[in-house]
């Protein structure tokens, strides 16, 4: 395991960050009760006391080097009067397969991007700069986002290690986006940024109660962010509340003419804080989609519960037939594995001289070379079932391509939105966080609710919806193409209805140990 500048030990402050949304930081900055720097070293303060020591969640790959110094240029500026905007002064984690130009490499958890120091930004990154954000450090994830093997264990990486929940230290974080879902959780920064293809958002946000935003395709630029897949991947926002996430995600939103699919960005990006409604759901819609239940019932009880609520809010819920998704998920997996070979030769082309895998093939014979570092805990077959395929070439790759999009869009979830003349669709997102496994890996129980939004490349939120046995389950909405304003407000009308949101307790088990 290799870990990146960390420092032994950081000057405590007097300053309580617990907890402390984007919203009542920058209160303090303005108002002057603290300042940037104080904030980089309380949050490096509580990263060496519950992230490297104490229940050691180890969600954090890298500190940057020049936080403090970005923190002490903010404050300079707002001395000076500069300073603009919800995020400025703000510390934030990025995921380890989103670049910045810092002094940190970007690894996706792997030994072979050890050395992966592009020194350039992504344009969401730069985005963020813009808007005055601190980049406080990088977050461990499942490795290469968790695309490697079928039987991975989430939130483990070769680089990085295992990332534990700190609701219960003996659980999954779930993954991708583990480290990002647990640090922020856990108050190591004021959000963080993570990235889904199918889940990576949102399953790590749900079962570290957090808010959590997959985006549409192409509303967040891909740039210099280690790829899976051109059709579904998506940087998005990890947030304690809702009011944070929307603040992020308009920071971040935006069209970046390196990234083709974000040609429509900037005409559908809006205020999305503005949008925010206390009585967004009066008088609308909401399909239920019970084929993405059943968890187990406490779960069912905590969603029945939501339901309740909604309607209270003065929702009218409507009952969806069962929905068979399983045509869109067969294609997606041959999607996926065309579109992986292909994205990641182009992104090791680009990577420095120093980094020695420049394809998939090479980066095949790298992990069997490093057997004992990189193949400790499971394999690597789906990096060999995408390196088999012709890449976007292959007719196969085509027509799953075309079928993928139509059964979870068209004939998915646009069809459930109109048939029903629906606002939005909801389910539990997935259910309480597992006990990690090395032996047998992850262990999803049953589908849930975000795969025919991933596969569309729809928007999908979601909200802490309550505690299992003390661990946090997620409320899902889902909806069309671009309505993540739409949604932001329902899930802001429900948070603030429900308050369901409670910080992680740092238990070491859950039950028998």
């Amino acid at each position: 395991m290799m870990v990146f500048a960390f420092p032994a030990r950081a000057r405590s402050t007097r300053y309580p960050i617990a907890e402390r949304s984007i919203v009542a930081l920058q209160a303090d900055l303005a108002s002057h009760r603290t300042n940037s720097r104080e904030l980089v070293e309380a949050y490096l303060a509580r990263i060496a006391q519950l992230d490297k020591h104490g229940p050691r969640i180890n969600a954090l790959i890298a500190i940057n080097p020049h936080a403090l110094a970005d923190a002490d240029a903010r404050d300079a500026e707002r001395r000076s009067g500069g300073a603009h905007g919800p995020l400025y002064g703000i510390p934030i984690l990025l995921k380890d397969n989103i670049e910045s130009r810092d002094p940190m490499p970007t690894t996706a958890g792997s030994l072979a991007l050890a050395a992966n120091m592009t020194l350039r930004d992504a344009p969401l990154v730069a985005r963020l700069r813009a808007a005055g954000a601190i980049i406080l450090g990088k977050t461990n994830l499942s490795e290469w986002a968790n695309f490697r093997s079928t039987r991975s264990t989430s939130g483990w990486s070769a680089v990085g290690g295992f990332t534990r929940n700190p609701y219960a230290l003996d659980r999954s974080a779930c993954g991708s986006s583990a480290g990002s879902g647990a640090a922020t959780a856990a108050s190591l920064a004021a959000a963080a940024i993570g990235t889904e293809t199918d889940g990576s958002i949102t399953c790590p946000s749900a079962m570290n109660g957090l808010v959590g935003l997959k985006p549409t395709v192409g509303l967040v630029s891909r740039t210099h962010v280690v790829p899976i897949s051109h059709s579904q991947d998506t940087p998005g926002p990890m947030a304690r509340n809702v009011r944070d996430a929307a603040i992020l995600l308009y920071a971040i939103a935006g069209s970046d003419p390196a990234d083709p699919a974000t040609i429509d960005a900037d005409r559908h990006r809006t205020d999305y804080v503005t949008a925010l409604d206390l009585q967004a759901l009066s008088g609308k819609r909401i399909g239920v989609m019970r084929f993405a239940a059943g968890f187990n019932p406490e779960v069912d009880g905590l969603f029945a519960e939501a339901l309740e609520q909604m309607r209270a809010a003065g929702a009218t819920i409507v009952e969806i037939s069962t929905f068979d998704s399983r045509l869109a998920k067969s294609a997606e997996g041959t999607v996926l594995a065309h579109e992986f070979r292909a994205d990641l030769n182009v992104y090791l082309a680009t990577t420095p001289s120093a980094v020695k895998t420049r394809t998939l093939a090479e980066l095949i014979a790298f992990n069997r070379a490093h057997a004992d570092s990189e193949l400790r805990w499971f394999g690597q077959d789906q990096f060999e079932k995408a390196e088999a395929t012709g890449g976007t070439a292959d007719d196969a790759y085509t027509g799953a391509l075309a079928t993928a999009k139509a059964a979870a869009g068209p004939n998915g979830i646009d069809l459930m939105l109109a048939h029903d003349r629906l606002d939005a669709l909801v389910a539990p997102t997935t259910g309480p966080a597992w006990k990690i496994d090395l032996i047998d890996g992850d262990h999803f129980g049953g589908g849930g609710a975000g795969g025919l939004a991933a596969i569309a490349g729809y928007p999908h939120l979601t909200v802490p919806m309550g505690l299992v046995k003390g661990l946090p389950v997620g409320l899902s909405f889902i909806g069309p193409a671009w309505s993540e304003a739409r949604l932001l407000a329902f899930g802001f009308a429900y948070e603030q209805r429900t308050h369901k949101r409670r910080p992680p307790a740092y238990r070491k088990a859950i039950g028998p140990a």
